[in-house]
């Protein structure tokens, strides 16, 4: 696994364990809830800039192998809710920590939303298929809306959350760690580049290539992660 070392609240220093061949975060404790605004951010981005290496139909899930890198307990399959979204990991039994799909803890932070049923019509009219953010697997626009293999609804980037992470960072930061004024500006054109896709008025070609190449979720958070790199 490799680190990254962010900030918690208060100005705390986490180091997060990620897993880019797995596309997963282990978190320690209680980490993933003491984030910081601008470290959730800075996880959303090395999100985007990995997305791609993303593995097979099997999903980002770690297997039934998986242990804890502390006790070396196998790890519990565990459901948990945030707000209105329900997400997934694996747990140590002993309180260690978990271990977290990139595409769980984009759920967990509310960067993700299901595709309504008139976006969904759209987005057949352009592709036939689509990767399934949850496992991988190409689910068939002609013949369905969800994925065969996990079950799981065409979801997409919710750039608004990201919006108002940046309101947060711009509340919380002080003296010389002020954001780039021109990052909510940024963060406002990548969710025009995203949501181009159903708007009968800005109709971008390029945009539906990245989605039946990366999927939904992963053209988005390429998007903003070009954009996030800018600032």
């Amino acid at each position: 696994m490799a680190s990254e070392t962010l900030s918690g609240h208060l100005g705390t220093p986490l180091t997060i364990d990620l897993c880019l061949s797995c596309q997963a975060f282990w978190f320690d404790a209680r980490e993933s809830l003491q984030l910081s605004p601008r470290s959730t951010l800075t996880l959303f981005r090395l999100i985007g800039e990995h997305v791609g290496a993303r593995p097979s139909a099997a999903g980002t899930a770690p297997g039934v192998s998986a242990v804890c890198p502390h006790c070396g307990i196998r790890l519990r399959p565990t459901q948990d809710r945030q707000r209105n979204t329900t997400f997934r990991y694996e747990r140590c039994p002993n309180d260690h920590g978990r271990f977290t799909a990139f595409y769980d803890f984009l759920r967990e932070k509310d960067f993700i939303r299901p595709l309504s049923a008139d976006q969904v019509d759209e987005l057949r009219q352009h592709v036939q298929a689509v990767n399934c953010a949850n496992c991988g697997a190409s689910v068939d626009l002609t013949t369905r809306s969800t994925c065969a293999h996990c079950a799981s609804a065409l979801t997409m980037l919710d750039l608004r959350q990201a919006e108002r992470l940046v309101s947060q960072l711009r509340q919380a930061d002080r003296g010389d760690r002020l954001i780039d004024p021109a990052l909510p500006l940024a963060l406002t054109r990548a969710r025009r580049d995203v949501n181009a896709a159903f708007d009968a008025f800005e109709r971008d070609p390029s945009w539906y290539t990245s989605v039946s190449t990366s999927g939904l979720v992963g053209a988005g958070l390429a998007a903003l992660s070009r954009w996030l790199r800018e600032r």
